[in-house]
């Protein structure tokens, strides 16, 4: 069997050099094997590649034949990928971050951080990452900040899976064996009341009056809603929950209507200011914090987009 030759083709064409080529392993074809895993569509994955489902299709069938594996399960539709293409999968990410580490060092070599820096943010922390994206872009103005929300699970499994560059999350339930990370700050919560609403409360409000508020809450499966579930239930109470959503504007929108409450990290309150037909109240005894850190995978490198943040963030908190 001849050795495997790396072809870095990292354009949308001058591939063609490389069709007949046994042996070779062009980069551009494992850009659409990643693709596809995050698609689990061939024809999503097609477009998001710029090529048509029947070239996509054979580029992947030519992949399998120069490793002679079978990659992808396939039926009617695209069914997974095989324990082998997993393993494809897997290297395949490592061989791409490598090649996007090496562009980013090379622009950094001639006095220009650039890229894209990819960051997943549990939605309470959504004002804290574009905080960040002010600084960097100041220092940077070249460089692209791609701001992701999502659950922190989800976030977790992205950095795992080499999808982003690092998360903005809840410190709880890390694994530090696979991610590091550095705190930034601890997420303090006030209630967010109409006007018409808080005339009947004190100055400050206690969880057991909070709870029998009409209140918009983001969705279960959200960490901060089950934070604040289980502190409710920690004393005895369950809110009066009106309307569930997961974006904070969806709930700061049905306060400043005079529909429903809602809890939200202080920290919100202090980027977005005063917010119309409203008012916030600090939220009394049990006290609840919760600690926002700034997560990495372990096997990432430093890579100048990195770095970047890592010094925005040392500036900021």
């Amino acid at each position: 069997m001849q050795p495997l030759r790396i072809a870095a083709d990292l354009g949308h064409s001058q591939t063609s050099r490389n069709k007949g080529a046994r042996g070779v392993i062009d980069l551009r074809d494992l850009q659409l094997l990643e693709a596809l895993a995050r698609h689990k569509h061939f024809a999503r994955a097609a477009e998001e590649c710029g090529i048509s489902q029947p070239a996509f299709s054979m580029r992947m069938r030519s992949l399998e034949t120069q490793l002679d594996v079978t990659i992808i399960r396939r039926g009617n539709r695209f069914q997974g990928l095989t324990e082998e293409g997993e393993t494809v999968l897997r290297w395949a990410r490592r061989m791409l971050e490598d090649e996007r580490m090496l562009q980013q060092e090379v622009r950094t070599a001639k006095g220009v951080v650039s890229g894209t820096l990819q960051i997943g943010v549990v939605p309470t922390a959504l004002t804290v990452a574009a905080r960040l994206t002010v600084s960097l872009h100041k220092a940077h103005p070249r460089m692209l900040v791609r701001i992701m929300s999502a659950p922190s699970l989800h976030i977790q499994q992205m950095l795992e899976d080499g999808k982003i560059d690092a998360g903005i999350t809840y410190s709880d339930g890390i694994p530090e064996d696979l991610l590091q990370k550095r705190e930034l700050y601890d997420e303090t919560y006030v209630l967010l009341t109409p006007n018409e609403i808080a005339r009947s409360l004190p100055d400050v409000v206690s969880w057991k009056q909070a709870a029998s508020l009409p209140l918009c809450m983001l969705e279960p499966q959200m960490q901060n809603r089950r934070i604040l579930d289980n502190h409710f239930q920690s004393i005895g109470e369950r809110p009066d929950v009106v309307a569930e959503t997961n974006a904070l504007t969806s709930s700061l929108y049905l306060v400043k209507e005079g529909v429903a409450a809602t809890i939200v990290p202080e920290v919100q309150m202090q980027a977005f200011g005063a917010l119309e037909n409203a008012k916030a109240l600090p939220l009394g005894e049990p006290e609840l914090t919760k600690s926002i850190s700034l997560v990495t995978a372990r096997r990432s490198g430093s890579t100048p987009v990195l770095r970047a943040l890592i010094k925005a963030v040392d500036a900021i908190f």
